[in-house]
């Protein structure tokens, strides 16, 4: 989800209402707050999207598809993308504790590397042991809906429901797929959390073999980094020192891209500062007046030879 700009104050209010529940058994109304999407970074679905703020904590996607559907009907609603919701935080990859730097040659090589760490994060990927995810308190979301025109209906409907305090229900009879809170929710965690043996082991030892073989990738690169010097003629150290010392081809090479290196930073650093120009114009007004000064002396030794001139008779 790009990064939301949620400093206007162009919010409209959804009220929605929560039916009675055994630990709060009465209706209460839970207000969101809802404006266009206005992402710092802007995206092509912009236009069709919506910043809800302060959604509740039990919030799914089916939830949401039912409140939208309550205000302007079915086939509007496309999707939600919950506050930092991407997956990443079920799962570890050992890739990104070294990081190696690669060059891509064709991309055809890129998609099948692509496709093999993608299998990779599967197997690593320890079994879920939570059947619903809650939400902390205040969440954000954008929801993506069919077009612009969606939008616009979302809103009037919403401003509409305000006047007429006929808010949507919040759980209907629609959401018989979502597994439940309270109880039922602890209880299948605890079952869950004695996960089979074999796939916990599958997917430790899937997880070390990746973790293995970055680590193996990243020796391998240290020790061509202990023989190859820089731009500036270093040759990188690591624990347990150099293997064997860099070729002479390699150091005079290093030793020419230092010298160009140095000649560049010098022409660069010429007339960077203001008294440097100033001192640089003194000198060239000092050299004009030195050599007019000459040429003139020049002209008078010329003028007096040509005066003391005399032919013979």
């Amino acid at each position: 989800m790009a990064p939301i700009d949620s400093g206007s104050d162009s919010f409209v209010v959804l009220r929605i209402e929560m039916p009675p529940c055994p630990s709060f058994p009465e209706t209460a109304v839970h207000e969101v707050r809802i404006r266009r999407n206005a992402p710092k970074i802007a995206t092509a679905n912009d236009s069709r999207s919506l910043f809800l703020k302060n959604v509740p904590a039990d919030s799914t996607e089916q939830h949401f598809r039912a409140v939208f559907n309550q205000l302007v009907g079915a086939g509007r609603f496309e999707g939600i993308n919950f506050e930092d919701e991407s997956g990443a935080a079920h799962s570890f990859d050992p890739a990104q504790a070294i990081k190696i730097n690669t060059i891509a040659k064709k991309r055809k090589r890129d998609d099948l590397e692509m496709e093999e760490q993608e299998k990779e994060r599967q197997a690593i990927r320890l079994p879920e042991i939570w059947t619903r995810r809650v939400l902390r308190s205040s969440s954000t979301a954008v929801v993506l809906l069919a077009d612009d025109k969606s939008v616009q209906l979302v809103l009037k409907a919403i401003t509409k429901a305000n006047k007429t305090k006929k808010y949507p229900t919040w759980g209907d009879d629609s959401l018989s797929g979502v597994s439940p809170l309270g109880v039922p929710w602890i209880s299948s965690h605890l079952r869950d959390s004695l996960v089979d043996k074999a796939e916990a082991r599958r997917s430790v030892h899937a997880f070390f073999n990746a973790f293995n073989r970055k680590e193996k990738e990243a020796a391998e690169l240290a020790k061509r980094l202990r023989n190859e010097p820089d731009e500036d003629g270093f040759v990188t150290v690591t624990r347990g020192g150099r293997t064997a010392p860099a070729s002479k081809f390699e150091a005079e090479e290093a030793k020419r891209r230092m010298v160009d290196k140095d000649t560049k930073k010098k022409s660069e650093m010429q007339d960077f500062y203001r008294f440097q120009l100033r001192a640089r114009r003194k000198e060239e007004q000092a050299g004009l007046m030195k050599r007019f000064q000459q040429d003139r002396e020049k002209v008078n030794a010329m003028r007096e030879k040509r005066g003391r001139f005399k032919p013979e008779a």
